[in-house]
């Protein structure tokens, strides 16, 4: 069993990477109701993709689809060249990882893992290089005589990826693996996931709505609203530059202010650069957006910082700024407050 991330490695230069899914004007209808309008989208040999949205905007109808559980309205699905529209799923080399995870509870971990195998008539000294390989990758050799009942949820989860990619696939695609796991178990198992496709060189594609999972993880991330993409840009840019208000609405939190004679965008300001000062206690400033006034209306405490809830006059449209806590003033409800922001720090984004 030999993972593309060997050969990665061989000499000097870094090969370019080729074209592994390519979706061509895909379309989905469900009773007559367009569910993915024409969605074009290409995904890389070795990337790790996150399909990321709210529920129900198309994410995994678009996963369904690369896996051969969906057939698309309209359009062609390829995979490494290939035309693989009309295949049926178990003839495509594609694997797929649910939330749940499907193990067989009456079989150990290597017979969970060995069922594939055998199903594809794969010879037996293979069988159990492949095995011995996956164990390894996924570190689960010291556990690979237990039952699912026996191991915990991450633990499980694993096996899940080792039965998968023992298939040694081109693709994997991942529909919320993580979303049955408690929040630190999540936070283990999003960094071993991101090593185990590191090592593997695998390209994986990854369905969530959980968008702290998917900045972590991911290479590129690929925001899916009304089975539309609003952006598909590596995280830091998604984060930093949102095309959009949904993409900058959905990714972290973001204040919007409107522009004076325009109607078709928004200026998207994130909490932390809300500069927050006691009314006209600041000059004027070129390099900064015009005084904002109000009142503190709450403060929260979350841990590592307090937000700061500011109601504007006026408009009564609430601010969310962040209260550090070495910060020379504290903030407390009902206090009058002046608000604004360095220009630099604002984004423009359509509406």
């Amino acid at each position: 069993m030999e993972f593309k991330a060997n050969d990665r490695k061989k000499g000097c230069d870094t090969p370019k990477m080729k074209e592994m899914i390519r979706l061509v004007g895909i379309t989905k209808e469900f009773d007559h109701t367009t569910i993915i309008p024409p969605l074009d989208l290409t995904i890389n040999d070795g990337e790790f993709v996150t399909l990321l949205g709210p529920s129900g905007c198309g994410k995994t109808t678009i996963l369904r689809m690369i896996a051969g559980l969906e057939h698309p309205t309209t359009g062609h699905i390829y995979l490494d060249d290939e035309d693989v529209t009309s295949l049926a799923p178990y003839k495509r080399n594609v694997n797929m990882v649910f939330q749940h995870y499907a193990l067989f509870p009456h079989m150990t971990v290597e017979e969970n893992i060995r069922f594939g195998l055998m199903m594809k008539k794969v010879p037996r000294e293979e069988q159990d290089n492949r095995i011995n390989q996956v164990l390894y990758l996924t570190q689960l050799e010291d556990l690979r005589y237990r039952k699912p009942q026996q191991m915990s949820g991450g633990q499980q989860q694993r096996v899940a990826i080792a039965r998968a990619v023992v298939n040694n696939p081109k693709v994997l695609l991942l529909d919320e693996p993580l979303g049955a796991l408690d929040y630190k178990l999540r936070k283990k198992m999003q960094l071993e996931l991101k090593n185990l496709q590191r090592g593997l060189g695998i390209t994986f594609i990854y369905v969530t709505h959980d968008q702290e999972e998917a900045l972590t993880m991911s290479d590129r991330v690929i925001i899916v609203n009304g089975g539309r993409i609003e952006q598909d840009d590596p995280p830091a840019r998604i984060y930093q530059y949102p095309k959009s208000q949904f993409a900058a609405n959905f990714i972290g939190e973001n204040n919007f202010f409107a522009i004076e004679g325009d109607d078709q965008h928004l200026l998207a300001v994130r909490p932390q650069y809300i500069e927050v000062s006691d009314e006209k206690e600041e000059p004027e400033d070129s390099s900064r957006a015009p005084f904002y006034y109000g009142s503190v209306v709450e403060i929260l405490f979350t841990g590592t910082i307090d937000k700061v809830y500011i109601r504007l006059d006026n408009t009564n449209q609430m601010v969310t700024a962040y209260q550090y806590y070495d910060d020379k003033k504290r903030w407390k409800a009902d206090d009058r407050v002046a608000i604004r922001w360095k220009t630099e720090d604002a984004v423009k984004v359509t509406k």
